[in-house]
């Protein structure tokens, strides 16, 4: 890991994607999610504004989150059941370019989706709404109210310093009287930057027959700027009533572009004559 940080005017000419290339940041990990370290204690004396890195890095999910509404960027995702022997059972692959139209309206553009082999159980509507939502972004900016944040200490991950905080709602929503999803976990904040680096959670409430498994997720910095997601990874054996199925789940975001535009505007001779 390297010390780079910050991970998405409709033209009247012509619409202009500017390519940037993620600079480096959490080495891509592929362990097993359920496990946990528990964080470090600083060697620092210096006490910590707890309350103003939580103001600081809220301030931040929101203003990434608007920004990436203005990136186009590719999104493969791969979901797959594990048998005993560790081979895939069935799997849900699914790569899209999400891209601008001639208005600068953002939309999906599937580039390949071959025939699931997956079980329902596996993939569902808030499965996918997840991967836009919950693993990409753990803290929905108008619910950063709604959460309890635990301070637990710092750790150091290759070349960065980060506060680690345990994150859950205030008051567990009830499956029955809701359909809005919570993220309950643990996240990463850089101690330079302010900014969540890394997530490790799962999307809540569950129920017996909608069960949602524990990601982790890896952002980098685009453009000298933003903490993009780059990496979710999922590995766990979910409980459900009909029995337990062991799931993978790896989700790749590359390819941000920033979306912009090119005007040219001509002043007009008043003397010229129309050729018509």
């Amino acid at each position: 890991m390297k010390r780079f940080l910050s991970l998405f005017a409709v033209a009247l000419v012509a619409c202009v994607l500017t390519a940037t290339a993620p600079r480096a940041g959490f080495a891509q990990q592929t362990t097993k999610t359920s496990s946990t370290t528990p964080a470090s204690s600083s060697s620092s004396s210096a006490p910590v504004d707890v309350p103003r890195i939580i103001s600081a890095f809220s301030a931040k999910e929101t203003e990434f989150r608007q920004a990436l509404s203005n990136y186009a960027f590719t999104r493969d995702v791969t979901i797959q059941s594990i048998g005993l022997g560790g081979e895939a059972k069935g799997e849900y692959r699914r790569v899209s370019s999400f891209v601008f139209d001639d208005k600068g309206a953002r939309y999906e553009k599937i580039t390949f989706f071959p025939m699931p082999t997956l079980t329902d159980l596996l993939i569902t509507q808030d499965d996918l709404e997840d991967l836009g939502g919950i693993q990409p972004y753990a803290l929905e900016a108008s619910k950063i109210d709604q959460y309890k944040f635990t301070y637990i200490g710092k750790e150091r991950i290759d070349e960065l310093d980060l506060y680690v905080f345990d994150v859950q709602p205030k008051v567990m929503p009830d499956p029955k009287k809701t359909k809005e999803r919570f993220f309950q976990g643990r996240i990463w904040v850089d101690d330079k930057d302010l900014q969540i680096v890394k997530v490790r959670g799962k999307a809540i409430p569950e129920t017996k027959n909608a069960r949602f498994p524990t990601f982790e997720t890896y952002r980098e910095q685009v453009d000298g700027r933003y903490w993009f997601p780059t990496y979710t990874y999922a590995d766990e054996d979910l409980v459900f009533k009909e029995g337990t199925i062991h799931m993978r789940m790896s989700v790749r975001y590359k390819d941000y572009k920033k979306f912009g535009s090119t005007v040219i505007i001509k002043d007009v001779d008043p003397d010229e004559k129309d050729p018509n």
